[in-house]
């Protein structure tokens, strides 16, 4: 049996003209903390979303605990989906239920039990993050570190073997930010989960990361783990890791030359309209 969760194979997307992945394979193991990292605009999130069948590729495989998930139907893929959890940057609550709603939502969606059980659910899930004592809010009660919270409670709510973070870190203060570092970690060991984040945070993702994977350029750049990535020599490699301005990453959005751009010349100084 393969000790792979998400098995990913010459993968290709594009939006428009915009090549985003250009043969990108990796592997994801299982029951671990793998990190997907890279500079902005390398598709770090739409690759979540493949995953998680929102968008379909190109070209390529994307294998997800056995199911080839771009080849499913609809009703195999919301089948597929009750076993994935994803926690959205901005939250995502629904903003005219209370917390307790927010995360009994997805059991009332899949599922016909008792409400008997359904608030046993909710409550277990709302201890794991700190918040049963919330159960009875509105979203526009609670802090930006309690609403991350109270999205990462609705998103483990159905016990998904696979949990998807996009940039769960970004907002926080330093209290809550070290306290959702700790539960993505805990979590994943304590209900036995594989889990994916999204982040630009080196120090953060590195510390609970069993396995990077860096993008760029529309492929896999670099993946070990995090002391593998940090004691490597390539040098794009570590610009990313160090955060260093000058290197193989550019600042700079690919674009015609700034001449060309502003006077409508090409670079022989002859007009180019």
């Amino acid at each position: 049996m393969s000790d792979f969760f998400v098995t990913i194979r010459d993968l290709y997307f594009s939006r428009g003209d915009r090549e985003i992945f250009s043969g990108v394979s990796l592997d994801i193991p299982e029951g671990k903390v793998t990190a997907i990292m890279g500079p902005s605009g390398t598709g770090k999130t739409t690759l979540l979303r493949l995953m998680g069948g929102q968008l379909r590729p190109d070209r390529g495989s994307v294998i997800v605990q056995g199911l080839e998930i771009p080849s499913l139907k609809r009703k195999a893929l919301y089948q597929a989906r009750r076993r994935m959890g994803m926690l959205f940057q901005s939250g995502a609550l629904l903003t005219d239920l209370s917390v307790f709603e927010n995360i009994a939502f997805p059991i009332r969606e899949h599922y016909s039990f008792p409400e008997s059980i359904i608030r046993d659910i909710v409550l277990l899930k709302l201890e794991l993050v700190g918040l049963r004592g919330a159960r009875d809010l509105m979203p526009s009660e609670l802090s930006g570190g309690m609403a991350r919270r109270v999205a990462l409670a609705r998103a483990i709510v159905l016990d998904p073997t696979l949990m998807m973070y996009d940039e769960p870190f970004t907002g926080l203060d330093p209290v809550t930010l070290g306290t959702i570092v700790s539960l993505i970690k805990e979590l994943n060991c304590s209900l036995g989960m594989t889990s994916v984040v999204v982040s630009h945070d080196i120090h953060e993702t590195f510390s609970i990361a069993d396995h990077v994977c860096i993008l760029s350029e529309g492929k896999l750049a670099a993946q070990g783990s995090p002391e593998e990535l940090m004691n490597s020599e390539s040098e794009f490699v570590q610009q990313f890791v160090q955060g260093k301005p000058d290197g193989p990453i550019p600042f700079h959005f690919p674009a015609e030359p700034l001449e060309q751009d502003i006077l409508g010349k090409d670079m022989s100084g002859k007009s180019a309209l």
